[in-house]
């Protein structure tokens, strides 16, 4: 079967009955079991996802939006039924009760879920080494790491083991797998898509959305997953229906000069922004460096809230609610100590400890009030720019995708790979990664575009232009 990179294609060939949908899951069923060294999968819902086939090649009348569109899950996303672990040990063999929002309705438009996928554990960290279940391999060099949190959902697109999946992002876990995996990934606005199914790490950042092989398959999964929800306060309450594309327009670009000058960014990448940019004025659009003095606060600032908010959100890990339960403890008090010490691995350890010392109450004056107070003005500088340009480009990552393990021993190394994509998660803009160049060790080089907030309309036309590149 040809490899199809968008899902009208095989739109066209289902109605024209050169294909069925059973002919497209026993397909992508083949390649997850072929590469099953890649570690992508923790689930395969092989037999379900067979069914589902039938049923829908004997559909008649209207079919749903995402018909024939097969997809898989990140597991930190809610599947009435079946197991979400959030890659972790704690939540291994948990069965959810309920559906996450968004598997209902991608469910509702014909969709097809073909499995969950591996991520690191409850989607902290930005290499997939964290996954209490291994780590996920990059197809094009198995020495790589696939990016995270969401790695497994970059490399199911990737590797063609599903024609798209769904990821969460908190601080890049959607774009920074996208690009070093050379697919694209879209962060909606923060309540474009509703968060009710899925497991929380750091609640006034965490948003679902789409990785795909074409910015056209990212806008339909778009239209379909956004809207309010009367489950999440924070959904915000437009529907979309449709993001029509505006082609060819020009528009005023920013970037950021003092991250393109930085000694931490790849020569190559650098290489390959420049360029970028002279294609754009080539194209007759505006773009101009512009100074952010702020940029050093944004990667310090996020990891203060976000680790405060999952100190928070994963309390209610602790042997007694639910969860992992330590089989050696003999009190209430060695419960709650092994359980937790035992069902969390090294990094979600790290981020609770960091958490809940920055709420302490001798440090939370210092450390998160004095962080939600930067949030604000990045919030309030980034609008400033949007007064007088429509998007902000950088690169997504500063280095290509590198060796497993290369940067385990050196935290703040591996946060800092979080650098261009912390931002739009800190002020809840919409942003994409997408796949432009290549590396001469041929890497990809993800380049992000970041666009004001609720313009994914804008966001996406320009994407789409920018993917003919």
């Amino acid at each position: 079967m040809k490899k199809y990179t968008s899902l009208a294609a095989v739109q066209v060939d289902l109605d024209t009955k050169l294909l069925t949908c059973t002919d497209l899951v026993k397909y992508f069923l083949e390649n997850i079991e072929s590469k099953k060294h890649l570690n992508a999968f923790l689930e395969v819902f092989g037999n379900e996802a067979s069914e589902r086939a039938q049923v829908l090649d004997r559909k008649e009348g209207k079919k749903g939006k995402l018909f024939g569109l097969v997809i898989a899950l990140k597991d930190n996303i809610c599947y009435e039924g079946h197991k979400v672990s959030a890659a972790s040990k704690m939540l291994e063999n948990f069965e959810s009760i309920y559906s996450s929002t968004a598997v209902n309705r991608l469910l509702a438009e014909d969709a097809i879920i073909i499995g969950r996928l591996n991520c690191d554990e409850f989607a902290m960290g930005g290499s997939n080494e964290n996954s209490a279940f291994g780590p996920v391999l990059n197809e094009i060099d198995n020495t790589r790491v696939s990016g995270g949190s969401s790695g497994g959902s970059a490399v199911a697109v990737q590797a063609n083991l599903c024609h798209a999946s769904l990821g969460s992002d908190t601080g890049g876990s959607i774009r920074q797998p996208a690009a070093f995996c050379g697919v694209v990934g879209l962060k909606p606005t923060y309540g474009r898509v509703s968060r009710h199914g899925l497991i929380a790490f750091a609640s006034s950042f965490d948003q679902i959305g789409p990785l795909t092989h074409s910015v056209a398959d990212a806008r339909l999964i778009l239209e379909v997953l956004n809207g309010q929800d009367e489950y999440d306060s924070t959904a915000i309450q437009n529907r979309v229906t449709s993001y029509p594309i505006e082609k060819e327009k020009t528009y005023k670009i920013a970037y950021f000069k003092q991250a393109i000058e930085s000694d931490g960014l790849n020569p190559e990448i650098k290489a390959a922004f420049l360029d970028l940019i002279e294609k754009l004025k080539s194209k007759g659009h505006r773009v101009q460096s512009i100074e952010f003095p702020l940029l050093e606060y944004v990667v310090p600032t996020y990891y203060v809230l976000t680790t405060a908010e999952a100190s928070s959100n994963l309390s209610r890990y602790d042997g007694v609610h639910y969860g992992f339960r330590s089989p050696d403890a003999k009190n209430m008090e060695e419960v709650y100590k092994k359980s937790r010490t035992e069902g969390f691995g090294k990094e979600v350890k790290n981020r609770i400890m960091l958490g809940t010392f920055v709420l302490s109450a001798g440090y939370y004056d210092a450390y998160y009030s004095k962080a939600q107070k930067v949030r604000r003005l990045l919030q309030d500088e980034v609008s400033k720019i949007y007064t007088s340009s429509d998007f902000i480009l950088s690169p997504t990552t500063p280095t290509p995708a590198f060796k497993i393990g290369e940067k385990t021993k050196d935290p703040v190394e591996m946060y800092l790979e979080d650098i261009y994509t912390v931002l739009a998660n800190l002020v809840g803009n919409p942003a994409i990664s997408l796949p432009m160049y290549t590396t001469s060790g041929n890497l990809p080089i993800g380049m992000q575009i970041m666009a004001n907030n609720q313009e994914e309309a804008k966001l996406l036309s320009f994407a789409s232009d920018l993917e003919n590149f």
